[in-house]
């Protein structure tokens, strides 16, 4: 079976980290790229506050391309659809036929992201649907993946958890409303080593912060493991690139 030419949407998180591992090992896929929504504003990763720096030092890991979508700031659902829909047309233009996703179990967010892949003729890979959350992150841990938590809902977490290691240590103090994934939302993290990494992302933590939002129909909650219901506050913790080991 010849393999599909496709593109990871990448966050730089646990879960598209996951996907990306079982793509890449998968006969099916060929990964021609990875595709991030950045804040061109504050020079961030959308919704999980990851400073560019590091995104790009993630996909040198990688060894592969990165593809930015950038957006001016906190913009309205339909100038991101927009701007996805000329990224994505881009994509199809150079034969992909494929977009990736670290998604689990969020329908409303699966159909939505469909419905703008269709509209450019790709089809969308899930390749962790509907997998059990607590053995995801036991297999995260296990295959030697590393990541901190960079971004805690302050809803569901205190400002304690933001810059915690994920490991199993972290899994057992989670309260039991929190998925073990975060899958709704709860926490977002930093990948800086695993399999799939040449070798790790030095870096040391800077200030933490809170900012508070409000349900204004942004684009940032389309990021790949949010589920768009975030009118409230985030505590987060902020990463720099350690330069002299790099």
């Amino acid at each position: 079976m010849s393999q599909q030419r496709a593109i990871m949407n990448w966050s730089g998180g646990k879960d598209s980290a996951l996907a990306l591992y079982h793509s890449l090992r998968s006969e099916r896929w060929d990964i021609q790229s990875l595709l991030t929504s950045v804040n061109d504003l504050h020079g961030r990763v959308s919704m999980h506050g990851v400073r560019m720096e590091l995104l790009h030092a993630q996909a040198n890991r990688l060894g592969l391309p990165l593809q930015l979508l950038r957006l001016p700031g906190d913009v309205s659902m339909e100038t991101y659809d927009a701007q996805l829909q000329q990224v994505l047309q881009g994509f199809q233009q150079q034969g992909i036929t494929h977009s990736l996703f670290g998604d689990i179990f969020l329908e409303d967010l699966r159909q939505y992201r469909e419905t703008q892949l269709q509209r450019v003729n790709l089809k969308g890979g899930f390749p962790l649907w509907q997998r059990n959350t607590t053995e995801l992150v036991h297999e995260f841990v296990d295959l030697g993946f590393r990541a901190v938590l960079v971004c805690v809902n302050e809803k569901q977490l205190g400002a304690e958890f933001v810059g915690r290691e994920l490991d199993l240590d972290l899994l057992k103090d989670l309260p039991k409303t929190v998925d073990p994934c975060g899958e709704n939302g709860e926490y977002h993290s930093f990948v800086y080593d695993g399999p799939i990494f040449a070798h790790p992302i030095g870096f040391r933590k800077g200030e933490v912060v809170r900012r508070t939002y409000s349900p204004s129909g942004s684009a940032d909650c389309h990021t790949d493991d949010t589920d768009r219901s975030w009118d409230t506050g985030f505590w987060y913790q902020d990463l720099l690139l350690n330069e002299v080991s790099e």
